[in-house]
């Protein structure tokens, strides 16, 4: 189930959405049921209506401004700064007051002092103090329900049972058990994945880069993103898989530590490499159609094993079959001997060693000073698949006029 938590109509805007949905599908993460918050806003009023009957959740009429006034005087007395409950003690005629003021209450929940246990599936067993808590707001003044009421709810009433999110959660997990079992709902399992960090530092969708959408518009393959993240930060080396069902084998959660994981886009393109070089041609060319790129299996078996980004096989059948830029060489004579001792009839991955050999032998030239000169007059480049396998796909004519 693919479920939008968008109840905040400021921060949730169709083009958001759209994204999400994007990515989602890009990466081949697919769902079969799909629900919007925005469309559950009568749920979550009764189960409102239901903590106040229980006399869990009660109105308060601060401003942000005396509230945050209210945490500096607690600071400045060396107090910890969570709510002073002060709104308990309010009168009707306090409240009738407040509202013919214009004030409209949010409504906070009233945490029971006791110790809030579960059993994460990452950082083992948990254990907070309510009393160190604040009592937390659950719905706005405007009347809009906050994630942490609504998401309760979404989960009881959906049946779900385990939630995985980030060790940044771990303080909401405690106040939702509480709230999940003031519902009446079965409390889920929980597992707290450490948070990723660059060399930069905070890996995070404030600071931004290194998103979904950059990393498909970069070239990567959905396979490197989904190996990489299935991965990072467990105890496994990170490694390419090739499709979902093979990667969701060899995944164990209980493998996640609760160091912070190191993000390296440079990690991010080997693994990219990697996932090329084992990838079959069928797989190649419907990802290269899409491209607008048509190859055969011989052109893919030479060049996949030296690309970075499947969109540089374009690159490489430009070099195979169009003009390419020529070469500053020194040694034009080397290159007329070479022309002169190239091998007739037909081409096959033989026909390079045959042909270095007798250059070898007319010339004495060995290694870098034999080859190279040769690799770039017929593909402009000092580097590249090899030239066993590149040489029948140029063709004898194209490279006796490069020659």
């Amino acid at each position: 189930m693919l479920r939008l938590d968008d109840t905040d109509s400021e921060r949730s805007r169709p083009e958001y959405e759209a994204a999400i949905l994007e990515d989602m599908n890009w990466l081949g993460l697919t769902w079969e049921e799909f629900n919007r918050q925005a469309d559950r806003f009568p749920n979550y009023e009764a189960a409102k209506q239901k903590l106040i009957g229980m006399g869990r959740l009660y109105p308060c009429y601060e401003t942000p401004e005396e509230l945050d006034m209210r945490r500096k005087m607690q600071s400045g007395r060396g107090l910890p700064p969570i709510y002073d409950r002060a709104s308990l003690k309010l009168s009707d005629e306090q409240k009738a007051k407040y509202a013919e003021e214009g004030r409209k209450p949010h409504y906070r929940f009233l945490l029971e002092d006791k110790p809030i246990i579960w059993k994460d599936l990452i950082r083992g067993d948990v254990q907070m103090q309510a009393s160190h808590m604040s009592d937390p707001v659950l719905v706005r003044a405007d009347g809009v329900p906050l994630y942490t009421i609504a998401s309760v709810v979404d989960d009881g009433e959906m049946g779900v049972t385990h939630i995985i999110r980030g060790e940044d959660h771990v303080s909401n997990t405690a106040v939702q058990v509480q709230i999940f079992e003031a519902l009446g709902f079965a409390v889920p399992t929980f597992g707290h994945l450490a948070l990723i960090k660059t060399k930069e530092g905070e890996l995070s969708k404030r600071v931004g880069g290194n998103d979904i959408k950059g990393l498909r518009a970069e070239g990567f393959e959905a396979m490197t993103v989904n190996s990489l993240l299935a991965k990072l930060g467990t105890s496994d080396s990170v490694e390419p898989f090739a499709d979902m069902a093979s990667l969701i084998a060899s995944f164990d959660i209980a493998k996640f530590g609760r160091a912070t994981a190191n993000y390296d886009i440079e990690e991010v393109e080997r693994l990219n490499e990697k996932l090329l070089a084992k990838m079959d041609y069928a797989t190649a060319a419907e990802k290269l159609a899409l491209l607008g790129v048509k190859v055969d299996e011989k052109l893919w078996q030479a060049v996949h094993g030296n690309i970075k980004k499947l969109g540089e096989v374009a690159d490489w059948l430009a070099i195979i079959n169009g003009e390419i830029a020529e070469p500053s060489v020194e040694d034009k004579e080397y290159l007329q001997i070479a022309a002169n001792l190239l091998p007739v009839g037909d081409w096959d991955e033989s026909t390079w060693g045959i042909w270095t050999k007798a250059i070898s032998a007319a010339t004495g030239r060995k290694g870098k000073e034999l080859f190279m000169p040769i690799r770039k007059a017929l593909t402009g480049l000092e580097h590249g698949p090899e030239m066993k396998l590149l040489l029948p796909l140029i063709g004898r004519d194209k490279v006796l006029q490069r020659l």
